[in-house]
């Protein structure tokens, strides 16, 4: 699967999402890059269809302690499935790629976050951390180089309904590319 990027016609639809997705430690299904594959190849068994992909980029972990670099990208897809019902089927990805309950920010085998939904990001008032439910967009989210820069490189024109930025104004706006380097791989490929 090498799909690279979102034609206008996926960034204009209300029915797709978008999915971070993160690796640093060796699980269940291997390597960081492998585990990012059948990950992504798991969404698509489970009806999730993939539309576009971005590069991996290598990033730095985030929080204290010594650990390995991340690979990251991110993944536009049609999810046909409410938030929710995706959410749990992240968690269960995650599960099934070795993931489980450790430190905050520590390393991981997968890590699968939905970014969100549409063109833009539906927002929840107030930003706080409500048990059950999906709080987007992360209020550092455009601080983040492991979503920002593969973002801006799939969809340059999405917009942060926030800051009303679009995501290559973002990443042109902070120092934050200066902390990925690009893997220049696709998911799926070696």
């Amino acid at each position: 699967m090498t799909i690279t990027s979102c034609d206008s016609s996926i960034l204009q639809s209300s029915r797709h999402a978008w999915i971070a997705l993160g690796s640093n430690a060796q699980g269940a299904w291997g390597h960081s890059q492998a585990s990012i594959s059948k990950a992504l190849e798991t969404l698509a068994e489970n009806g999730v269809a993939v539309r576009a992909i971005s590069p991996i980029y290598i990033t730095a972990a985030i929080g204290g302690g010594r650990q390995p670099a991340f690979l990251n990208a991110v993944a536009c897809v049609k999810p046909g499935l409410p938030a929710a019902s995706l959410l749990r089927l992240l968690k269960s990805i995650e599960r099934a790629a070795g993931r489980r309950l450790g430190r905050h920010w520590g390393p991981r085998p997968l890590d699968l976050d939905i970014l969100g939904t549409g063109s833009g990001f539906r927002c929840s008032a107030p930003r706080t951390r409500i048990p059950g439910r999906i709080i987007i967009p992360h209020p550092h989210l455009h601080q983040r180089a492991f979503v920002i820069v593969p973002l801006a490189h799939l969809a340059p024109h999405w917009w942060h309904p926030l800051l009303h930025r679009t995501a290559r104004q973002l990443l042109r706006s902070t120092a934050i590319s200066r902390q990925v380097r690009s893997v220049g791989r696709q998911p799926g490929t070696l």
